[in-house]
């Protein structure tokens, strides 16, 4: 079993001098001599075939790397499928609710007016987290909810096109978001076998502005009457937001 090892701009394949649970690798010589300078990245150990996505080197001992599993939160290992789906069953269930309440009353929004609504409740976000102080008795988990929601609403519009009168059971409106949900989770599985889950390191402040960044570049597309010349369209700034707003709900259920 091969472990990459990696510290800022160095890289090299190394094979364990024992099992992994050992945890004691051989590495190099030229990796030690240059290792004084290497002390100022961050070390990490990545394990194709290991259940730790990412191990921390803590200790050098030539010629020996010993490293151990972090325990810092962002280093654990996390199960992103259940907690992005567990997220998603909560904003689904407030999204049925109101269909009870209000029936499929969004039908009529233009995206343009979604987008707006979207932007009130990131705007209301950024308020909260930047004065820590609030006069309304909610905080800003519904509001990320929120945000999943109408995103979700933007994409079916965007499918659908606007109607005068509402024209969906809600067990058609319920199908229709629970596939633009399930198309959001697929995307986010590709992004994030990309990324490396680089968003458990991200402040929910950090996420916060990139969906306010999704949303001003959203109007300004519907300003130009969504033609772009080199950007992504409308449906994949929503996508984006649906993904964000679950990556804050979860990260902030963490904190909880």
């Amino acid at each position: 079993m091969q472990i990459e090892v990696t510290a800022g701009p160095f890289r090299l394949q190394t094979q364990p001098a024992a099992k992994l649970n050992d945890a004691t690798i051989h590495v190099p010589d030229n990796f030690h001599k240059c290792f004084n300078f290497l002390q100022k990245y961050t070390f990490f150990c990545k394990c194709q075939q290991s259940s730790f996505k990412k191990l921390f080197i803590s200790f050098v001992n030539k010629p020996f790397l010993t490293i151990f599993a972090a325990k810092h939160r962002s280093m654990q290992t996390k199960d992103t499928k259940s907690q992005f789906h567990a997220v998603l069953a909560q904003c689904r269930k407030l999204f049925v609710d109101k269909m009870k309440d209000y029936g499929p009353a969004w039908r009529i929004l233009r995206p343009s007016s979604i987008t707006d609504q979207i932007f009130i409740k990131v705007k209301r976000i950024r308020t909260l987290q930047m004065t820590n102080e609030r006069l309304v008795d909610e905080g800003i988990e519904p509001e990320f909810i929120g945000i999943v929601n109408y995103a979700t609403m933007g994409i079916i519009q965007l499918q659908l096109g606007v109607v005068d009168q509402p024209d969906l059971t809600s067990e058609e409106a319920t199908a229709l978001f629970d596939k633009v949900t399930n198309e959001a989770y697929e995307l986010m599985t590709r992004k994030n076998h990309d990324y490396d889950e680089a968003w458990r390191d991200m402040r929910v402040s950090s996420i916060t502005d990139l969906i306010m960044s999704k949303v001003l570049r959203t109007k300004s597309i519907e300003d130009h009457n969504g033609k772009t010349l080199v950007s992504e369209g409308l449906d994949a700034n929503y996508y984006d937001m649906i993904n964000y707003a679950v990556f804050a709900l979860i990260l902030l259920g963490e904190e909880a």
